[in-house]
């Protein structure tokens, strides 16, 4: 293999299916441009299927727009799509308790709250991205007030319904890890804050001594309130492709911090783990969902390939490799890019595939719904080209 020429193949294909399918596609059918915001449940050639409006969507979209235009191309079509898009966000996301909504009709009106605080990090990350694009500090500012919101629901008793009532005593490897990258993007609109870096450094430390569990050698998604082994089918679940996006937030944290040893091994090994039990050796692919124990999981779509497992892993190859020049991880990029390139794309009517049966036929066409839209496939796309480049650059 031919680094340089491998790299610039899959940079230029990675900015070429962002600038133009990916970023078309939902400009054309999912912005509304009467009340603002995005609408993401649409059929295969862009129909729409239902006007509401998942309200995680559309900071993550509002999110993905800047992201392009900070480091693809100053299009101004993106950044005025995510201002029209945060400025829904700012009018209808938000209760009278100063928690956000999950699901609002196209007009904005409620439909249902979770007990969840997704929406606000995604929120959080497009305030912080648009800020550095239109130069307007203040939504830095609203960010980092936003996460600190975050932080009081999370640690206020009974403001935020448990997820298990008395009979289950566990915590999530979720918030833990989307933490690190919400702060990680504020940080980078408004310069570190002591709020940020005190729960960059409690993520990594609850990650590394709760949720890694070597003697399974996986990254568990739930455990006991200290880090404790449960025996159960909740408590055995491994989620590769989470495990794989926290390994590359890991990375990234790592370069942030001069390539910190011990935080890259970190990152290495859960990758490394991850890997294993995720890489499916017959059809190729990331899998659903795996118990450590190798019992078999109760969730219906465990065998299942989803696409965002598959761009979390293409990103984290490549920063892998960018991090230790091993070359496993460029074969590991490769075998992954390949499947997926291979898989999920929609040749006729553009965008990808979100859903696929374990041989990797299509499950459903549909293109987006209340959690597959412009967020994962284009997060990718752009990480992805600039870490191709980064790598370009220091090859002799």
């Amino acid at each position: 293999m031919d680094k340089k020429t491998y790299l610039k193949h899959w940079a230029e294909l990675y900015k070429a299916d962002l600038t133009e399918n990916i970023l078309p596609f939902w400009l054309r059918h999912g912005l509304d441009r009467k009340n603002g915001g995005i609408f993401t449940s649409v059929d295969r050639d862009g129909t729409l299927m239902d006007s509401n409006k998942s309200m995680w969507f559309q900071g993550r979209f509002a999110f993905v727009c800047s992201f392009a235009y900070n480091h693809i191309e100053r299009n101004p079509q993106w950044l005025e799509a995510a201002r029209t898009t945060l400025d829904f966000i700012e009018r209808y996301g938000t209760d009278t308790d100063g928690h956000m909504y999950f699901e609002v009709t196209a007009e904005g009106v409620p439909v249902r709250k979770r007990r969840y605080v997704f929406s606000e990090s995604f929120a959080a990350i497009a305030m912080s991205e648009y800020a550095i694009a239109s130069g307007d500090k203040s939504y830095g500012e609203k960010a980092l007030e936003l996460f600190k919101r975050i932080l009081k629901m999370t640690s206020t008793p009974g403001f935020l319904e448990p997820k298990f009532l008395e009979g289950f005593k566990g915590k999530g490897h979720s918030l833990t890890m989307i933490l690190i990258n919400t702060a990680s993007r504020i940080r980078a609109a408004i310069g570190n804050d002591p709020v940020l870096a005190d729960q960059i450094d409690r993520s990594i430390a609850e990650i590394s001594r709760d949720f890694m569990h070597p003697e399974y050698k996986a990254l568990l998604e739930t455990v006991g309130p200290d880090g404790e082994f449960i025996d159960s089918m909740a408590g055995r679940l491994i989620n590769p492709g989470h495990c794989i996006e926290t390994a590359w937030f890991l990375l990234e944290e790592a370069r942030y911090r001069n390539w910190d040893k011990t935080l890259t091994e970190t990152a290495l090994t859960i990758l490394d783990w991850s890997w294993e039990w995720g890489w499916d050796k017959e059809y190729g692919g990331i899998i659903n969902f795996r118990d450590c124990k190798g019992f078999p999981c109760q969730d219906y779509s465990q065998d299942m390939k989803f696409w965002w497992p598959q761009t979390e892993a293409i990103i984290a190859t490549l920063y892998a490799y960018l991090a230790t020049r091993d070359d496993k991880y460029l074969k590991m990029h490769r075998a992954i890019s390949e499947y997926t390139y291979g898989h999920f794309p929609d040749i006729q009517y553009g965008e990808w595939y979100g859903y696929l049966h374990r041989d990797g036929t299509v499950a459903q066409p549909a293109k987006g719904n209340m959690f597959k839209g412009p967020f994962h496939i284009p997060r990718m796309m752009i990480k992805s080209h600039l870490l191709c480049h980064e790598i370009l650059d220091t090859l002799p």
